[in-house]
């Protein structure tokens, strides 16, 4: 089964914790040489942020890529300050979960509600957010279920929209549900260290 080859993935990968500035941080280095690190909130458990980072082709370090969570907007700022402030009225889409649900928010989208329509292409494995006015169009995957090789399925999407954002939910499954609790729970067993990253032992 996917799910329990991802968990066994996640289990054999080497982990190291560092508590900082009330985040639990921790880095996964995986057999393939993948790297991923995630930020969880040290009150609440809410994952802050997920990065991924791999090889290229020659064994260079790539860029890390992110999938839940916020740039670094001063990083970004400070290379690209010109594109910023150029482009800061388009639309921003960053992916920011809940316990429960995936979340996508899509700020600068000024349009009522009425006029977005949010969908799942189960083929593609995507989501699809459409408007009836053809000013915005976005087709975005769900990384967890694809690992986990699940299905993806209407009835779990919603949405909602307010003061300019576009709020985009999907129910997780309990699968993922499971998964998420048992890896936080080995996470917590984890002897992070607030002065530096230190190996840990996967228990």
């Amino acid at each position: 089964m996917a799910v329990q080859c991802w968990a066994e993935l996640l289990k054999s990968s080497k982990k190291t914790a560092l508590i900082h500035d009330d985040k639990r941080k921790i880095h996964y280095l995986y057999t393939d040489g993948r790297e991923m690190t995630e930020d969880y909130d040290l009150k609440t458990d809410d994952l802050i942020v997920r990065k991924w980072r791999s090889k290229s082709t020659l064994g260079a370090q790539g860029p890390w890529q992110i999938e839940v969570g916020e740039p670094n907007l001063e990083v970004a700022a400070t290379l690209q300050s010109d594109v910023i402030k150029e482009n800061c009225g388009n639309p921003v889409f960053i992916r920011k979960d809940t316990k429960s649900c995936f979340q996508w928010r899509v700020r600068n989208l000024p349009y009522p509600k009425e006029v977005y329509n949010i969908s799942v292409e189960p083929m593609g494995r995507c989501c699809i957010i459409r408007t009836t006015n053809k000013k915005y169009f976005k087709k975005f995957n769900i990384p967890d279920l694809d690992r986990s090789q699940l299905p993806l399925e209407n009835s779990a999407l919603g949405f909602t929209h307010a003061n300019n954002t576009l709020i985009i939910t999907y129910k997780k499954p309990k699968e993922i549900l499971t998964l998420e609790h048992e890896l936080l729970r080995e996470l917590k067993k984890l002897k992070g260290t607030s002065e530096g990253d230190v190996d840990c032992k996967t228990q």
